[in-house]
């Protein structure tokens, strides 16, 4: 009796071989997400395939992170306003913020709790308020733990 039950899962077992996969269809492979726009003329590479630890995921190089952190607070930068932030992505690469308080890709910094970094603002298309998205790499050098939601205040640079 058990294996009348059984011959059924068998015979769908077999369904994946070629000779099968016009039974239901043919197998696509899942479509590849084509990379964000930046400013970055050389973006850092996407993490590799397996990676597990923040260290692989973080692709960004020491001289783009050293080039990120803000010696210095500029003048005369625009204040877009404050917003909360939650970790984007960790296989998205760069030092970006994506937030609905700018319309175009923008160059600009963030503040928070005394740290300020360079960081490219890329509109979120969310509404005013929704909140904003922070990628790995900028949340470890404006040195906020990965769980939490940092309230930053945003800036875009003054052309």
């Amino acid at each position: 009796m058990r294996l009348i039950f059984a011959l059924p899962l068998l015979a769908l077992a077999g369904c994946s071989t070629p000779s099968f996969q016009g039974l239901f269809g043919p197998v696509v492979p899942p479509p590849v997400a084509a990379p964000a726009p930046t400013l970055d003329v050389t973006p850092p590479s996407p993490p590799p395939q397996n990676a597990v630890t923040v260290e692989q995921f973080d692709t960004t190089t020491q001289e783009d992170r050293d080039a990120a952190v803000v010696a210095e607070t500029p003048a005369g930068d625009q204040a877009l306003g404050v917003t909360v932030a939650s970790l984007g992505p960790p296989a998205e690469p760069g030092i970006w913020l994506k937030t609905p308080l700018v319309a175009v890709l923008t160059a600009g910094r963030v503040e928070y709790q005394g740290k300020t970094i360079n960081i490219e603002l890329r509109p979120s298309g969310g509404a005013a308020g929704s909140g904003s998205q922070i990628s790995l790499a900028a949340m470890r050098l404006i040195e906020a733990p990965l769980t939490l939601l940092p309230e930053l205040t945003v800036f875009a640079f003054n052309p």
